[in-house]
């Protein structure tokens, strides 16, 4: 991994936060203050490498523009990056064997940043519901985590898994095999397909997660509305995050916090005594990435010097 003398003078630091759907980038001086933010594509190295480098380094000079700072500087920044897929050892390998472009990089898990960030370095757990799932907690140094398998094997409760729920569905409807449900009809309409649902599978066949999430929506939409399809998909999901929550909550973290696009939405869903112990998160993840980096760095000195 390249590694450059670092100088304090000019020293910045960057929080990297990618996920299936999109990766967040922040810069901030040596004395915390926020400089610049970007944002670009998907940042999964299971759904590709090239993908993920190209959407790191494009999140990182949007939000050196944002700065008005010179894309030069990219090798100025000291990275926190965290992605999802990294806790799959070949995946973690691939992106630290990376020559990336910053003056140092530490890498880890989107969820250890998310729960740096969520509870400012402090004791805690989160739990991803976005585009996927996954649950950490930490605990007097203890980490552990819970799902983060990996969609379609896992991701229960997430965008992706809700999205693809709602396709099977209405393939079942339409051959008469299933409940009809109003999903058909907002499923049509999201894609266009003119009443062709057949030609659903060719939208969706060989698609990224981040295809499937974006119905996610719309099935809440139905499950508002009533429609016991949806009701059935929106129950089983919450069923399961709420069933993480507990895991995570039996190793005595003082705090929980939900954080993804679906969030919103499943939280007021959990049990009473899950609920309870949820709080809002303190600040994004890819905050906890800089955390992250500024830790790293200072430790990785000390073993210099």
């Amino acid at each position: 991994m390249p590694t450059r003398p670092v100088d304090n003078n000019k020293t910045l630091y960057l929080g990297i936060d990618g996920g299936g759907s999109k990766c967040r980038a922040r810069i901030v001086s040596a004395d915390n203050l926020l400089l610049g933010e970007g944002i670009s594509g998907p940042a999964n190295p299971v759904h590709g490498f090239d993908q993920t480098v190209y959407s790191i380094k494009d999140a990182t000079l949007k939000a050196l523009d944002d700065a008005n700072l010179a894309p030069e500087r990219i090798a100025d920044l000291v990275a926190g990056v965290g992605l999802a897929g990294v806790n799959v050892p070949s995946y973690y390998e691939q992106m630290n064997d990376w020559a990336h472009p910053f003056c140092k990089m530490f890498l880890t898990t989107d969820l250890h940043i998310a729960c740096l960030g969520a509870h400012s370095g402090e004791d805690g757990a989160v739990i991803i519901v976005g585009t996927g799932s996954c649950g950490f907690v930490s605990v007097a140094g203890e980490q552990s985590m819970l799902g983060g398998h990996g969609f379609p094997y896992g991701d229960k409760g997430s965008g992706a898994w809700i999205g693809l729920q709602a396709i099977k569905a209405v393939l079942l409807a339409h051959d008469h095999l299933g409940p009809s449900t109003l999903l058909t009809d907002l499923v049509d309409e999201f894609y266009q397909l003119n009443g062709n649902i057949v030609s659903l599978i060719e939208w969706v066949a060989a698609k990224p997660s981040s295809i499937y999430a974006r119905l996610a929506p719309s099935v809440f939409q139905a499950a508002e509305a009533g429609d016991p399809v949806a009701c059935r998909i929106i129950e089983d999901g919450v069923a399961y995050i709420d069933a993480l929550a507990k895991c995570l909550l039996d190793k005595n973290p003082p705090k929980l916090a939900l954080i993804g696009g679906v969030a919103e939405k499943i939280r007021p869903l959990l049990s009473p005594e899950v609920q309870e112990k949820v709080v809002d998160p303190v600040a994004q993840p890819e905050f906890g990435g800089i955390y992250f980096a500024k830790n790293s760095s200072a430790t990785w000195r000390k073993q210099l010097s």
